[in-house]
């Protein structure tokens, strides 16, 4: 978790570490990304049961909801968010290669971990119910695409004319991505999705 503030904080000297540790996508897996996927949706879960959330059209009430609801949120966020992370990966192994240069898994890998990160965090805020989910994940997208921007030359190293049409492309479908995995969580929330 320390390292995804610092990304958001001290982004060049971060992404420059991260760069020298040339870790692999186990060690990524197991040090980072598991570990603060958990804990932000612990923190996440555990604000929505403790403060509840807010129901109602017209007046806005704050209730207190079903753990198993909120179980199956979390599991929606936590398969959505490792989807998006190995099979974004692949994804963007191949568009790379669109644009005239190989990258290997790793970095693909290790350019989306870590850029994913701040969503991550801001998920925390998702469990106040005062704080709208939708300006939770637009702060969140906005820091994760600036990681991923500053990503790019550190990780991949793409050609610097080619730079730019990477990071718009999958950024686009990064956003996409990510955008519609929080819909879908967000109405398994609002029991309209996988309702009991």
């Amino acid at each position: 978790m320390i390292r995804a503030l610092l990304l958001i904080f001290n982004g060049s000297r971060t992404w420059e570490t991260i760069k020298n540790d040339q870790h692999g996508v186990g060690r990524i897996s197991v040090s980072f990304l598991f570990p603060l996927l958990i804990l932000t949706s612990l923190g996440e879960a555990l604000g929505l049961l403790r403060l509840g959330l807010e129901r109602g059209e017209l007046t806005l009430r704050v209730v207190k909801p079903d753990p198993g609801l909120v179980t199956r949120y979390e599991l929606l966020q936590v398969t959505g968010t490792l989807l998006i992370v190995y099979l974004g990966a692949v994804a963007l192994q191949r568009i790379g290669a669109s644009f005239h240069r190989r990258h290997s898994y790793k970095e693909c890998f290790t350019t989306l971990a870590y850029s994913i990160s701040p969503l991550l965090l801001l998920r925390l805020l998702d469990g106040v119910p005062s704080v709208p989910t939708w300006l939770c994940y637009g702060v969140g997208a906005f820091l994760m695409l600036s990681l991923f921007y500053r990503s790019i030359p550190f990780i991949m190293r793409p050609d610097p004319s080619n730079a730019l049409g990477l990071f718009v492309f999958c950024s686009f479908l990064l956003l996409m991505a990510t955008g519609l995995a929080h819909y879908l969580a967000t109405l398994v929330l609002e029991e309209k999705l996988f309702a009991q």
